[in-house]
């Protein structure tokens, strides 16, 4: 009966309340969670992608305190005029070729800063594709996570709408600009993804300190190499206004909640399949598309490569998946 209703709701693209919750006594880094999944036939694939590390070390990766308690809203929500013409899949690294930043997968290390770096990467692909492609900038995740103090408690998370406003008020200098040069490169150092066995540099990495300076040697003083958003918005919980702002200014900043099968994904279109809650995450989302009759959205994470589909996932579109369609923060930048 159960096979019955997954292929209904392969079928209509819904999602169905006799969804098959996996057990919470399984482990989520374990050989049992990629095959339980995988023996689902749902819409996804799961396979290893954490090797060597444990399941707190992973938590440590998940840094958006919005989804986890409550606060005040930071910035304003804005209605979003619906486009006319909205295609079935879009692709911002297709449609804005010549912003590099679109296709640029980071690494956030063993720091709880997926907010800082899935707001400076959308901040990035925005100021590029404002600029019909002058400025192409790889905006500093280490600027945003280690001065601003209202944005939270840096590794220890924080709140993506807040570090929209803080680009608005107090500009965020470069990370890189693609030829390996910048204001402020991120500090903390990969966990040596390709590295099997224990893996070093993945322990809990304290919040760097803030540095009004760029490196030595950089051409620029911090105030000129300052890169400003003229203003930042959420957007209501509505897939044409989310689609629509993205098709007119470039990718978004989304959080969601993350449960313990996710950790597992590689391909297809993820749908949660577990209920235990590891904690909250912030992604940039870069478009859309239907995969086997299933609408989705294409997710960029900051979780390397190696990580899922060469960095990318996708999640579930129009059911508010994990969250992920309330929880949409961006802003337009100032050029």
């Amino acid at each position: 009966m159960r096979s019955i209703i997954l292929l209904i709701c392969l079928i209509v693209s819904v999602n169905c309340s006799e969804k098959v919750i996996l057990s919470s006594t399984i482990s989520p880094l374990s050989d049992l969670m990629v095959n339980k999944i995988n023996s689902l036939n749902t819409t996804w694939k799961a396979g290893k992608n954490f090797e060597g590390l444990t399941i707190n070390q992973i938590k440590r990766f998940l840094g958006v305190k919005r989804l986890l308690q409550s606060s005040n809203s930071i910035v304003d929500l804005e209605t979003i005029e619906i486009e006319s013409n909205i295609p079935n899949t879009f692709d911002s690294r297709r449609v804005w070729p010549n912003c590099p930043s679109i296709s640029f997968i980071r690494d956030q290390g063993s720091c709880g800063s997926c907010w800082a770096f899935s707001s400076v990467e959308a901040m990035s692909d925005r100021t590029c594709i404002g600029t019909n492609g002058r400025t192409k900038v790889q905006l500093s995740s280490e600027d945003l996570l280690t001065c601003c103090t209202d944005c939270g408690d840096g590794c220890n998370g924080g709140y993506p709408e807040a570090a929209y406003q803080y680009w608005v008020n107090s500009g965020i200098v470069t990370g890189g600009l693609y030829n390996g040069t910048g204001c402020q490169p991120y500090k903390i150092a990969p966990c040596e993804h390709h590295v099997p066995g224990p893996r070093p540099n993945c322990t809990d990495e304290p919040t760097p300190t803030c540095e009004h300076k760029c490196q030595k040697d950089y051409p620029k003083s911090y105030k000129q190499d300052k890169h400003f958003g003229l203003k930042s918005y959420s957007i209501e919980r509505d897939v044409k206004q989310i689609q629509s702002d993205i098709m007119r200014n470039g990718p978004v900043t989304g959080a969601f909640n993350v449960y313990a099968d996710f950790v597992s994904y590689k391909s297809g279109v993820y749908q949660k399949h577990s209920n235990d809650l590891l904690g909250a995450h912030a992604v940039k989302i870069l478009g859309w598309g239907v995969e086997q009759g299933v609408p989705y959205w294409l997710v960029a994470n900051s979780w390397n490569t190696d990580w899922g589909d060469q960095g990318y996932f996708k999640i579930h579109r129009g059911n508010n998946e994990c969250g992920i369609e309330e929880n949409i923060v961006t802003g337009i930048p100032k050029n």
